[in-house]
């Protein structure tokens, strides 16, 4: 009851509304390219070749039938968007999933060429991968795609814990996946590791960190384990409970975590990640405004946040049938878009005020300088050269600040939208 006041309170103290709710109506996108100048692309691969049992994202096992069918239900998507965008650069191109390692060798060579022969693409390719699918043969191949920038779900690097999260491999396939990956020649190699997992101790979180800086990765991505009711230990073992750690447990955990990285020279380059001085960061869509290709693929269009249906049958149906895949969309009103805006910015834990006037026509200090100013009185940011720049402290605080709201509304809509395929409405 507490967490949903605070929720309450702080929502509308900052964006003016009290409730949010996603719509399940179909949005008229044709107008609303007009007036963007660049945007990014995600690509949602939904298949596994097993489901771990704390993963929250949207997936099912993989099958080469089904895969086939995505396939072709992904360029008919695209050609709807190449339609409408025209010329519009993209300037990153995030591939998620699920493990998008899945569909190497079964569609996912198509659908990129679709994408560079359909979209005007200014950059380079980021792909998420497993570590049991990284053999040379298989690095080549993800090399071939034009993937330049390469992230391996490591995600522990003790075996008991390995085991715990149903991973399917020991720590020493992790390592030897993630050398022939460094050794391949890609601008970036991101670990995803996770720490405040169930009973971990902090001597282990040490020794995971003293590991990966060992393992010569550009970056690494550190992240504690979050509960989500909808998922295999959620519902297992209740949300609450699955929390293995405190706040201040965390915020230790992740201390230990910043002062091996920052010691071995990675710099903080978003809430999670720390990247090798001088390395091109690894990232997810790094624009303010993109689409989302795939099912459950979530779009940001200026005013406007749609999500496609969860469902990869319904799904390929809808494109099949003509259809757009599009299942709930949620109008942004001028406020909650400055706000989503600044959300985003503040989770790179550095950006330029002037980017804001340049967005929404308005000065930073104007809008928002009351808050800023506060929070650089409690030391959790300073302003640098018109630049914001979280501290670490102020990162942990963000990522509390998630728990408290993106890990509630992300429960809400992606547990709703799994269960339904069509929505008539979620309430955040």
């Amino acid at each position: 009851m507490l967490r949903n006041f605070i929720r309450t309170v702080i929502r509308r103290l900052l964006s003016g509304q009290s409730e949010l709710a996603l719509a399940g109506k179909e949005p008229v996108l044709q107008q609303r390219f007009q007036q963007i100048k660049e945007l990014g692309l995600y690509l949602h691969i939904p298949f596994c070749d097993q489901i771990c049992p704390y993963c929250p994202y949207n997936k099912e096992l993989y099958r080469p039938d089904s895969a086939a069918k995505y396939t072709r239900a992904v360029l008919k998507e695209i050609d709807t968007y190449a339609d409408m965008m025209g010329k519009i650069p993209v300037t990153s191109f995030y591939i998620g999933g699920g493990t998008p390692t899945t569909m190497l060798r079964s569609g996912l060579a198509e659908v990129l060429d679709h994408v560079f022969k359909k979209f005007d693409m200014h950059c380079g390719i980021h792909m998420e991968s497993h570590p049991n699918h990284l053999d040379a043969a298989n690095l080549d191949a993800v090399a071939s795609l034009g993937v330049r920038y390469l992230s391996i779900g490591v995600e522990a690097l003790q075996d008991r814990h390995l085991r715990i999260l149903k991973r399917p491999y020991t720590v020493k396939d992790a390592i030897a996946a993630v050398d022939r990956a460094v050794n391949r020649g890609f601008e970036c190699v991101n670990a995803d590791i996770m720490f405040a997992l169930p009973g971990q101790t902090y001597a282990e979180v040490e020794e995971a960190g003293r590991t990966l800086v060992g393992m010569n990765l550009d970056q690494v991505s550190a992240y504690p384990l979050f509960s989500f009711p909808y998922t295999q230990m959620g519902k297992k073992n209740g949300t609450r409970r699955l929390e293995s750690a405190g706040v201040l447990r965390r915020k230790r955990m992740l201390g230990i975590l910043e002062d091996i990285f920052y010691g071995a020279g990675f710099e903080r380059t978003s809430s999670w990640a720390f990247t090798r001085k001088g390395i091109p960061k690894y990232c997810s869509v790094t624009v303010p405004i993109y689409i989302g290709l795939g099912a459950s693929g979530g779009s940001y269009l200026r005013d406007i946040f749609y999500l496609n249906t969860f469902s990869v049958e319904a799904y390929v149906n809808a494109l099949n049938s003509g259809k757009s895949p599009i299942a709930l969309s949620l109008d942004l009103s001028e406020r909650m878009q400055r706000l989503g805006w600044l959300y985003w910015r503040i989770y790179e834990t550095r950006f330029a005020k002037a980017g804001f006037a340049e967005r929404f026509g308005e000065d930073f200090d104007t809008t928002y300088g009351r808050f800023t100013k506060m929070l650089a009185f409690l030391g959790l940011l300073s302003e640098r050269n018109g630049e914001i720049v979280l501290s670490s402290k102020g990162a942990f605080w963000l990522h509390a600040f998630e728990d408290l709201f993106s890990i509630d509304y992300v429960g809400k809509l992606w547990g709703n939208s799994q269960s339904n395929s069509w929505p008539e409405k979620v309430d955040l």
